[in-house]
């Protein structure tokens, strides 16, 4: 299971290993949020070769996932489990090293938590969302566009798509469909480089790409589909069916429902004030 975690506003790619049951974390990232460096990878690489000369085997012992950057894109990327983080962090001189080694200890208990208890994760999100400025009402949109999501990739699984390329080519297809845009040329509508779509959407663009992916994962129970050509037509109905109720929605509106506005500042029309950093 992928996830983002937060230190100090700061994003850390994670990964849970179910059967080790043990987060891994992208050493990139944690670098970055301890040395603020602008070049993380170079300041990795320096350490690498300062931890080999000293005869330090640690960096070869870490494993490597492949996890999403910034373009969207999967990327093999050098992890370590929070044992190695706490080795490597006493070769990072970083007046952030306590604060992070509690950042860690509470990441690892957190996830025993939402083990027994699945809704504080939920819990959890929520906050951090609040944490940004977006409103409840959108947060819990969101929320449930998760659950959708979930349960959409779950069944792609079970017909054999693929993580990474396939996921993002299915995607692709049931957004077309049903926004009329792939999610580059909807991207670049709402103005977004790096940031994630569905993150600046507004509660009726979520409602439509929910109605678009909870469509295409019931069509897909039906239909059974064997190969990644047959999820394709697949997609493409469910995204169909979503798209033929926002041109309904539009016709009797006369508003066009795909915006160029960026979820967070929307509240009710208003723009919501700024969260004061601590």
């Amino acid at each position: 299971m992928s996830a983002v975690k937060l230190f100090e506003h700061k994003k850390i790619r994670s990964a849970w290993n179910e059967q080790e049951e043990k987060w891994y974390f992208s050493v990139i990232d944690v670098i970055e949020a301890l040395t603020g460096s602008p070049r993380p990878r170079k300041y990795w690489n320096a350490l690498k070769t300062k931890l080999k000369t000293e005869g330090s085997e640690l960096s070869h012992n870490l494993g490597q996932l492949k996890l999403q950057s910034n373009d969207g894109k999967f990327y093999i990327t050098d992890v370590a489990d929070t044992e190695q983080l706490l080795r490597l962090i006493q070769s990072i001189p970083s007046p952030k090293a306590e604060p992070f080694k509690q950042w860690l200890a509470k990441v690892g208990y957190e996830r025993i938590e939402e083990t027994e208890s699945p809704e504080l994760s939920f819990d959890r999100a929520m906050q951090t969302y609040l944490q940004k400025g977006y409103s409840k009402a959108w947060i819990n949109q969101r929320l449930k566009s998760i659950e959708v999501r979930k349960e959409l990739t779950d069944e792609w699984e079970k017909r054999g798509v693929k993580k990474g390329l396939e996921f993002a080519l299915l995607t692709d297809i049931i957004t077309q469909a049903w926004s009329g845009k792939t999610v580059k040329e909807y991207k670049n509508h709402k103005g977004l480089k790096k940031e994630g779509l569905r993150d600046h959407m507004t509660n009726l663009e979520l409602v439509l790409n929910m109605l678009a992916e909870a469509t295409t994962k019931e069509i897909s129970k039906g239909k059974k589909p064997k190969d990644l050509e047959e999820n394709k037509v697949v997609a493409k109905e469910g995204g169909e069916i979503a798209g033929n109720t926002r041109k309904q929605i539009e016709a009797k509106t006369g508003k066009k429902i795909v915006s160029s506005s960026n979820a967070k500042k929307l509240d009710e029309g208003k723009v919501p004030k700024k969260i004061k950093k601590k």
